[in-house]
């Protein structure tokens, strides 16, 4: 006589109703943020090439698009701006016209307050060096840098930014943002910290769409080491003591370890970015015929979700967005 268990976990796998009754984490349209590049001067959106789908918007694309996200139910997005004039400083981030103000204001006309509007806050884009802050020998200087940040958010917001969101990793950025943010009379201005951000193999294509590579050097000397998991507990905490009302880990997938111990630490709202790299891989993948692309984005995301994930920034927002609405 064959003796069977007692406890069989396949009674609850039986059927999509009862699945759906006892699943453990959910991913819905809500806990999405688009990533989307504004470049100044453009004629008609250019797709990227290394990241299919993807594109260097003009501000009626982009503002079509963000009403497409609207629509869909995804809550913010998150803008990177492409200027036509780059120096030695950025100094095109700060300007109160710069094509990120622009993009705020008109988003911010069109829609109203239906999306949550994040600006990205670094100098990558705006640099003829590629570096994420003010260059003085042949290095990053810190606290100049600061100073620049400082600035870009306060132009931000007075666009109609809801939260800024400090990328580059200096040490000290989300303190000087905060000072600067209150002191500028914004002091409901959110930030949205990248509190561990590691100097991952993984954002190649992202200097592609923001044309943003280095022209000498490396990023290793301010993003953090790949191998360091009690490091990222410490910036975290350090973003969180600055003020920081939501944080983040970025990339996603190689660092859901990380992403699981910042969550399960520290309890704050808390974001992951599935980067350029981790949506091109999936893009290859699928055009290939190697993977189905929909289920995997589904299980990607639904991972990142799992791992600790309120809000996930990912190229796949809209899409995802559009699946879950299909059921």
């Amino acid at each position: 006589m064959i003796t069977f268990p007692g406890s069989r976990p396949r009674r609850l796998r039986r059927t999509d109703r009862l699945r759906d009754m006892t699943r453990e984490s959910t991913l819905e349209a809500r806990h999405l943020i688009a990533p989307l590049f504004i470049k100044e001067r453009l004629s008609r959106p250019v797709e990227i090439e290394a990241m299919p789908a993807q594109h260097q918007h003009t501000l009626p694309s982009l503002v079509e698009t963000c009403g497409v996200l609207a629509e869909l139910g995804v809550p913010a997005v998150l803008l990177f701006g492409i200027p036509a004039r780059k120096d030695a400083e950025g100094s095109a981030a700060w300007e109160a016209d710069g094509i990120v103000q622009q993009a705020l204001r008109a988003v911010r006309s069109e829609l109203g307050d239906r999306l949550v509007l994040i600006g990205d806050v670094c100098l990558c884009e705006y640099t003829d060096h590629g570096h994420c802050g003010v260059i003085r020998g042949s290095a990053v200087d810190n606290d100049a840098t600061l100073e620049s940040y400082a600035r870009i958010a306060v132009t931000y917001a007075e666009a109609g930014a809801d939260f800024v969101a400090p990328s580059g990793m200096m040490d000290g950025q989300v303190a000087a943002l905060r000072r600067a943010l209150d002191a500028g009379g914004h002091p409901n201005m959110g930030i949205l910290a990248y509190a561990a951000k590691y100097a991952s193999a993984f954002y190649g294509p992202f200097r592609e769409a923001a044309e943003s590579r280095p022209q000498f050097g490396d990023r290793r000397g301010y993003q953090m080491d790949p191998g360091n998991a009690a490091e990222a507990l410490r910036e975290v905490r350090l973003d969180i003591e600055e003020g920081a009302d939501i944080v983040m880990v970025k990339p996603a997938l190689p660092y859901l370890d990380v992403l699981a111990r910042v969550k399960s630490t520290f309890g704050l709202p808390t974001a992951a970015y599935q980067v350029s790299g981790e949506y091109a891989m999936l893009k290859a993948a699928a055009a290939r015929g190697w993977l189905q692309e929909e289920p995997v984005m589904l299980e990607t995301l639904g991972a990142i979700r799992r791992a600790g994930a309120d809000l996930i920034l990912t190229y796949y927002a809209r899409a995802a967005a559009e699946r879950l609405r299909r059921g």
